[in-house]
């Protein structure tokens, strides 16, 4: 089971945040996934999650497409930079979205325990890479030979990613990981 300390290893001190219990007592998810915002938290991650804003509200605030969710976060959009988006989690099921900025939520991952587990999967692959990684930037100015290593990076974290929720990769549009990853060298 994922633990705060294996996400602070790569996202450093300060950069990962738990819930409260009284904020998500009332959430109508899993007791099991409460338990994770709670226990675990939720990390910051290059490109993708700049901060954590668990809403307070005992009822889902975060309108989307698929109805209210609960609200995890609030980043730049990963396709937008100038756009807002936020990942949510929709009630009963757990299931979690990332919703953009006109609402339409794309399918992140099948419950907040795998989506933690992708978020720690990648974020720690993310970091330690010298071709993923910041400040540059992914993909600028890489060689054909660097742009190949970036590929097979890519493509070993989606292989990880698809193996612990296969659900996240069964589509191309409206699905979070498959387009993010695509799109990472350009």
């Amino acid at each position: 089971m994922l633990t705060y300390d294996q996400l602070t290893e790569w996202a450093g001190p300060g950069h990962v945040t738990r819930a409260g219990r009284d904020v998500v007592a009332c959430w109508r998810i899993p007791d099991f996934m409460k338990a994770q915002l709670v226990e675990v938290g939720i990390p910051l991650a290059p490109r993708l999650i700049e901060r954590v804003v668990m809403q307070s509200e005992a009822d889902p605030v975060l309108p989307t497409s698929r109805g209210l969710l609960y609200r995890l976060t609030e980043q730049l959009d990963p396709y937008e930079a100038t756009e807002r988006s936020s990942f949510g989690v929709e009630p009963e099921t757990g299931v979690v979205y990332l919703v953009m900025p006109d609402g339409e939520a794309w399918f992140a991952n099948s419950g907040v325990d795998v989506w933690l587990d992708a978020l720690h999967r990648y974020g720690r692959r993310v970091t330690a890479s010298e071709l993923l990684g910041e400040p540059e930037g992914p993909g600028e100015d890489l060689s054909e030979e660097e742009e190949e290593r970036a590929w097979a990076e890519l493509n070993r974290l989606a292989m990880e990613l698809k193996e612990i929720d296969p659900a996240a990769f069964k589509g191309y549009e409206g699905f979070l990981w498959p387009g993010l990853l695509d799109r990472w060298l350009y």
